[in-house]
């Protein structure tokens, strides 16, 4: 019995074992890269402010790689253990208003402060599921990933129409970084299982990399259409 399944030309399966490499080794070396780019560039902030006596590499003949990131570290670390007892909140309330008397840089402090404390404090109910809407219209579905319900000025302004809104982010594909908020009705999103982390492989591969996914009836090959579920509100 002869296999008449033609074969690959070798610079065709060449090729495809060059790009399998590639695919295998390009992650691991931009990773190692930009590890070490980051390692380099924390040590040449901070290394030049650590005291001689407190140097290792005052005493070694050598570098050593990441000790000023550490120390960065373990700094920030002791000032955020101290900024939570009384004497500590006492320095930063001081300081807070020194800063205050300044017309520019209070303009700026307060703004960082704001965007570290939304970005930290929502950490752990932001982007933690993913959902579909219908857009940019009636019959489309889009994948999203739900950030937060809706809050301050925005919420009173729902609130008093009758609407309860939930803000959700649009990201686009290939690069899910970039995208757009969106206020969307509770009802109107459909939840899933898939965790964030897929959801962000789907969309950068562009749909061809998607998440596994056991249906609760096997035999059923053919889905129905989607019904919105409701979005617990976020605690």
């Amino acid at each position: 019995m002869t296999d008449n399944t033609p074969r690959m030309p070798v610079a065709t399966r060449l090729r495809n074992n060059f790009l399998a490499g590639l695919i295998i080794c390009a992650p691991i070396a931009i990773t190692i890269w930009l590890t070490w780019t980051f390692i380099h560039w924390s040590d040449s902030w901070v290394r030049p402010y650590i005291p001689a006596r407190w140097n290792p590499e005052s005493y070694l003949n050598f570098a050593i790689p990441g000790f000023g990131l550490l120390t960065a570290v373990i700094l920030i670390t002791v000032v955020g253990f101290l900024g939570k007892n009384l004497i500590g909140q006492s320095i930063v309330r001081f300081g807070e208003s020194i800063v205050q008397r300044m017309p520019l840089v209070r303009t700026i402090y307060r703004s960082v402060k704001q965007i570290f404390e939304t970005v930290l404090k929502e950490q752990a109910n932001s982007f933690k599921k993913v959902g579909l809407i219908e857009y940019p219209g009636p019959g489309l579905w889009a994948l999203i990933f739900i950030a937060t319900d809706a809050k301050g000025e925005i919420a009173s302004k729902f609130n008093a129409m009758g609407q309860d809104m939930v803000a959700v982010f649009l990201p686009p594909t290939p690069v899910p970084t970039a995208g757009f908020l969106i206020f969307v009705p509770r009802e109107k999103i459909v939840m899933l299982d898939m965790s964030p982390e897929d959801a962000a492989k789907y969309l950068i591969s562009g749909g061809l990399v998607a998440p596994e996914h056991k249906p609760a009836d096997p035999k059923q090959k053919h889905l129905p259409r989607p019904k919105p579920v409701a979005v617990s509100k976020a605690d």
